[in-house]
């Protein structure tokens, strides 16, 4: 029986597979999750309809599950302010390193052969990516 408000197979397997320094994806309804991401990071869909799940609901579980070091978000050229990114800022609290990186930096990130899991949620925010790095259990 598990206590933690996690109860995704699929997730929860996932998460354990990772280890620290890997990195999670919470990709967007706009994410390019089949193209846009590592080919060896399981794929979790949770994009059950456009606004279901969201990012933030998602994010508000994994960081119950897994320690969590440090997040990176995408940023618009324009220099405009994210609204999503006030909210991740939050909800993380100070312990965790915010980074920033444009569009096709943020897609060479996830790329990179350290994401471990992609989430696809049906968040309709643009701009709502955040990819996460898993830290140490103390």
């Amino acid at each position: 029986m598990l206590l933690g408000p996690l109860t995704h197979p699929g997730l929860i397997g996932a998460l354990a597979a990772a280890g620290h320094g890997s990195q999670i994806l919470l990709a967007d309804g706009n994410y390019p999750a089949a193209t846009g991401a590592n080919r060896d990071a399981t794929r979790i869909h949770l994009n059950l309809r456009p606004g279901l799940l969201d990012v933030d609901q998602v994010l508000a579980v994994v960081q119950q599950a897994v320690p969590l070091e440090a997040a990176t978000v995408m940023t618009p050229g324009d220099g405009s302010e994210i609204p999503a990114h006030a909210a991740y800022r939050q909800a993380l609290g100070g312990d965790v390193d915010f980074r920033e990186l444009g569009r096709f930096e943020f897609y060479d990130a996830c790329r990179g052969p350290d994401l471990a899991v992609v989430v696809a949620t049906g968040d309709q925010r643009l701009y709502a990516n955040l990819l996460l790095t898993i830290g140490v259990r103390e």
